[in-house]
């Protein structure tokens, strides 16, 4: 089967490539969406995700040229692991709003995400020229709460009960990093 990840950014363990519509991916993400160990974090669980949904999702997605959706990929195996993005450009204020899960466990909670998070927040800050980028998270999701506050996201507050979840209410927690508050040199594949 013929390989469709493109090495955009590459780090030291894991590349990003641009998401795309490959029958390997969309399996993969309805998988990955229909994995309660993946939606109760980000607030998805009462979704159904076919296949088909899947396919006109990602097509829909890949046709956004305002979106920056990458799949997370391991640099030794090209096994897909997860996503990472930016959406919700704002360009007078220079901002944008990431998203990220890894959808493999056996990649979870080895840094690979952390990982991901800093190759985009430098493509974002140096590539892309924004200011501010931020992000909500589940109150209970406190592997992603460190995993954010380690790559220099700030807290900067919360809506109180706005996520019902497997018959309770969570607060929602928002964070953001600033173009200043972010140093770091992590595309390995940049020219200059």
């Amino acid at each position: 089967m013929p390989n469709f990840n493109f090495k955009k950014l590459i780090g030291d363990r894991i590349y990003l490539s641009p998401k795309g519509v490959s029958d390997e991916e969309i399996t993969k993400f309805t998988e990955w969406m229909n994995d309660f160990q993946i939606t109760d974090y980000t607030g998805r669980s009462s979704q159904i995700m076919t296949w088909q949904s899947e396919k006109e999702y990602l097509e829909k997605a890949t046709k956004n040229n305002d979106n920056k959706n990458f799949n997370i990929i391991d640099l030794k195996s090209d096994k897909l692991i997860g996503t990472v993005g930016l959406e919700k450009f704002n360009y007078i204020a220079r901002s944008a709003v990431l998203g990220i899960f890894i959808g493999d466990s056996d990649y979870r909670s080895n840094g690979y995400g952390t990982e991901a998070i800093r190759l985009l927040l430098e493509y974002g800050f140096k590539y892309l020229n924004l200011h501010s980028i931020r992000l909500d998270l589940l109150s209970i999701n406190e592997r992603a709460h460190k995993c954010y506050l380690k790559c220099g996201f700030k807290d900067t507050g919360c809506s109180r009960e706005s996520i019902f979840l497997n018959g309770k209410y969570y607060d929602r927690l928002h964070m953001d990093i600033l173009e200043n508050e972010f140093n770091g040199d992590y595309i390995r594949n940049k020219n200059i």
